[in-house]
This record gives structure tokens, C-alpha cells and sequence, in this order.
């Protein structure tokens, strides 16, 4: 409980001298709070191995070169949000928000612009982790109509991402779903005609597969390339002559045909 004579001081003294020391202990309130509810939020997020999921990406390299980290920001993030509350009611208190009413509309938007936000630091650091994963899951297959996989799967996040901020941001439901529609018709249409070759490259690797027109070890000549077969997946197929390996596309080796060599 508050002594008396402070009571008594507080209460002697001027309405604008109080409204300004309730803002200040507001603000030192707000300040503090929001140092705790950041700490709690980085130690859940390190418990959580966010930390060590992101490590790679160029999201936590841009924010290594800033002397932070990925969770630090996030981290960050929330407790600013928790002191900007707190730094709106003081102004509020000293008469620097105009109406209760603009104050209701300000709180009922900020949790909102705060989602926007958060989904859109997320969207990021998926993107960059997806874009990595997917990369590593398909180096094997050396064909540049690959390499774009990994990027399409991280715009696909992003956009998915800014669709989700948009919507909290009071951005019509029904223009977000025509995006929607119009990003994946480009992805599944598009991006089909896009990679025409490396699904022609899958279906004839899948006929290889099952057919066995030559194996690994059978000396063979595709599309002027001669030498011993190493390795068949669904996509290409490896040979190697004299410390030179061919990656040959599965399209050729049916489009063009396979020559097994024989020894006798």
C-alpha cells in the first residue's frame, strides 16, 4: 500500500504534474515489462530449438551482421510491442492521444499490425530454411531446372506469408483469394510448361527404372557419351569413362536411345 504521505504529496500536487508522473511510471512500467516478457519469449524460443532451425539461413546471416540473431529480433519484436502499449497509455495520460475513441481504434489495430508483422518474419525464416532443405533434398539431381525449385517453394512461403499480413491488415478477403488463385494457377500451369523437361526427364527415369534396358556396371553409349554406368535414379543417369562422368538426362536416353557395349 502507498504510506500516507506520499499520498498526501501526490494528491497536493497539480492535475497536469500528476497526469505527467503516472505517464513516466507507465512508461518505466512498460519498459520493464517489456525487458521480461523478451527474455521470456528467447529463452522459449531457444527451448524451443528455434535457434538452431534457422542456423544457415540467410535471414540469421543478415541478422549476424547486425549483431543480433534471428530469436533476439523476434524477441525484440514482442517486447517493443508490449513498451509501444505502454508508451501510447502514458501519452494518453499527459493528453498526447486525442479521444478515447482513436485510442480504442489504435489498441483494437496495433495486436493486428503485431500479427502482420510476426507472420511476416516467420514467412522469412520458413522460406530461407525451406529453400535450404529443399536445395540439400535435390543436389543430387544435377539439372538446372532444379535449382529452381528450391526458390519457387520459398516464394511460395513468402507470398503465402504476405497473403496471411494483408488479411490482418484489413485487406479484402475476397482480392487475397483472387491472388491465391492467381499465384497457383502460375505455379501448377506455368511452372508446368516451366519444367516440362524434368518431368519428361521423371517419367522416362521411372520407365528405366522398371524396364532395366542396361544396369550399373553394363558399358553403354547415350547420345555420343561412352563409358561404364554408375548410377541410375529417376532423373539422370550417371556414366563415367576415364575420370570423366556424363550426367545424362533420362528425356535423352529414351529420346535418343541407349547402345549397351558388349565384351566377348
Amino acid at each position: 500500500m502507498t504510506p500516507p504521505f506520499v499520498r498526501a504529496w501526490f494528491e497536493g500536487l497539480s492535475s497536469p504534474v500528476q497526469n505527467l508522473l503516472v505517464a513516466i511510471g507507465v512508461l518505466f512500467l512498460g519498459v520493464t515489462l517489456g525487458a521480461i516478457v523478451a527474455a521470456v519469449v528467447y529463452r522459449l524460443l531457444v527451448a524451443l530449438g528455434v535457434d538452431d532451425a534457422v542456423e544457415g539461413t540467410p535471414f540469421e546471416r543478415t541478422a549476424r551482421q547486425f549483431g543480433s540473431s534471428t530469436v533476439h529480433l523476434l524477441a525484440q519484436i514482442v517486447g517493443a510491442f508490449v513498451f509501444f502499449v505502454a508508451a501510447l497509455y502514458a501519452m494518453r495520460t499527459i493528453g498526447l492521444v486525442p479521444g478515447e475513441a482513436f485510442l480504442d481504434e489504435i489498441g483494437a489495430f496495433l495486436p493486428r499490425l503485431f500479427i502482420a508483422v510476426f507472420v511476416i518474419l516467420t514467412g522469412l525464416i520458413l522460406g530461407d530454411k525451406a529453400e535450404i532443405v529443399v536445395g540439400e533434398r535435390l543436389r543430387s539431381v544435377k539439372l538446372p531446372e532444379v535449382t529452381v525449385v528450391s526458390t519457387l517453394v520459398k516464394l511460395s512461403i513468402l507470398y503465402v506469408a504476405g497473403l496471411i499480413a494483408l488479411s490482418q491488415l484489413g485487406v479484402a478477403t475476397a482480392a487475397l483469394l483472387v491472388l491465391l488463385a492467381a499465384y497457383a494457377f502460375g505455379v501448377f500451369f506455368l511452372g508446368g510448361l516451366a519444367f516440362k523437361d524434368l518431368l519428361a526427364s521423371a517419367a522416362a527415369g521411372i520407365y528405366l527404372l522398371m524396364t532395366e534396358p542396361y544396369t550399373i556396371g553394363d558399358e553403354v553409349e547415350i547420345d555420343g557419351s561412352r563409358g561404364i554406368v554408375q548410377e541410375i535414379d529417376v532423373f539422370v543417369t550417371y556414366v563415367e569413362n576415364d575420370g570423366e562422368e556424363f550426367v545424362i538426362p533420362n528425356r535423352k536416353v529414351v529420346s535418343e536411345g541407349a547402345m549397351r557395349v558388349r565384351s566377348y
